[in-house]
């Protein structure tokens, strides 16, 4: 890997990086849409890439359990397994196995889980899981992690958050014997829940192994506030010269907040599942193509977007009728939703370099919220890097709220 730091905002934390990895450069900071099973649902690796993406993520937790590292090994990786050219992410499977397998349990020498199809059991270490990433031949690994639930307090988080530390140091031993240590990248995850004093404990204990490390991953926080000031600890412990990335974060509020604070990656199924319920991103709030009030409408989503579904004049009224209905409806609205994305953090790059970071900020939130109030979280957040969104602006209404729910409303 090289990472380059091409731009500073001049009032907040984010940052415009340059990283190379073994398929191509990738443009920080970015969003990383999720290919669990190595497909975004409803596209084919030609599509995503039309799309401008350069960056996936695989599950390694799926990819283990099917196709198989055998089937992988002799397709030459997932790379050509899947036909895609550019670069690839995979998590280190913890997550999946406490999100999906309610029957796992975890022991100091890794997650025993029982498989799905076969109900065999199976134990997935730091070591397979590297071995798991070796054969998938990702361009950044990251490794296997301790996950507890977001909200968890008391002795267990604790307990997770060394037995974290601890797994790094048989990941980063089983990478450093393998032939793959020069062409993928391994990444930390920094754990300790809500708790600030373990987030820092363990920040400590991943920067004594930086030069292990290529990397560095926040995990286990989900949205609001509370989760934004620990982002924000993280972001500004963890060195200058790593990228940071931080997994699960997808809203679109959520990734500019995360970038104000000094983040590069994110990754999420948010946008893809969403459109699958019929919803598509736009810059002045999410718009739910399943209402009637669409049945009529013959103008694109987004006249200004450049995805394939508005380029082609498609109509909300058009979407309206498939939606949820024809699978080429869920298709439409993914490409949309990736795209929004893109633009989303693509501008966010642009205004960084441009050094109007705080000025793209406030007309965003300005436009995506409208009338229906700033959420208390996003202004308190930005508020601690120095932009005011409130500024010049007396009778704006605030909304309380930790903001961790996000409701498939039509504001658009």
């Amino acid at each position: 890997m090289e990472f380059e730091i091409l731009a500073r905002c001049h009032t907040t934390n984010a940052r415009v990086c340059h990283m190379k990895l073994p398929h191509g450069v990738t443009m920080l900071p970015t969003f990383i849409p999720v290919a669990t099973q190595a497909a975004i649902k409803g596209l084919s690796a030609q599509q995503v890439e039309a799309l401008g993406v350069s960056l996936i993520l695989n599950s390694t937790y799926h990819l283990n359990l099917r196709p198989g590292t055998e089937i992988l090994k002799e397709a030459g990786g997932a790379h050509r397994f899947q036909g895609w050219r550019h670069n690839l992410i995979t998590d280190g499977g913890g997550f999946s196995l406490v999100s999906l397998n309610k029957s796992a349990r975890v022991t100091e020498e890794g997650v025993l889980f029982a498989s799905p199809s076969t109900g065999e059991p199976i134990m997935l270490t730091p070591e397979e899981s590297m071995a798991i990433q070796h054969a998938i031949g990702s361009d950044i690994m990251t490794q296997l992690d301790d996950v507890v639930h977001t909200l968890s307090v008391g002795p267990r988080v604790s307990e997770a958050m060394w037995r974290t530390v601890r797994w790094l140091d048989r990941c980063i031993e089983h990478h450093q014997k393998s032939e793959k240590r020069e062409s993928q990248s391994l990444f930390a995850i920094v754990h300790g829940g809500v708790d600030p004093h373990l987030r820092d404990q363990c920040l400590d204990e991943m920067i004594k192994r930086k030069d292990r490390v290529a990397g560095y991953a926040i995990g286990g926080l989900s949205s609001g506030e509370k989760g934004r000031t620990l982002i924000k600890q993280c972001a500004d412990k963890l060195p200058a010269d790593r990228p940071r990335y931080c997994t699960g974060v997808g809203f679109p509020e959520d990734l500019l907040v995360c970038v104000a604070l000094g983040i590069d990656m994110a990754d999420c199924v948010f946008p893809t599942r969403t459109a699958r319920f019929g919803v598509a991103l736009t810059f002045h709030g999410p718009l739910n193509i399943r209402l009637k009030k669409h049945a009529k409408d013959f103008c694109p989503i987004d006249e200004s977007c450049p995805c394939p579904t508005c380029a082609s004049g498609t109509s909300r009224a058009m979407l309206h009728h498939i939606v949820t209905v024809e699978t080429a409806g869920a298709h439409a609205l993914t490409q949309h939703n990736i795209v929004f994305q893109a633009r989303l953090m693509g501008g966010a790059r642009g205004a960084i370099m441009n050094g109007i970071f705080p000025t793209y900020l406030k007309k965003f939130f300005a436009e995506y919220y409208g009338q229906a109030g700033y959420p208390e979280w996003c202004v308190n957040a930005l508020n601690s890097v120095g932009v005011d969104l409130l500024e010049g602006k007396p009778d704006a209404k605030v909304v309380p709220g930790d903001g961790a729910q996000w409701e498939y409303s039509d504001t658009a």
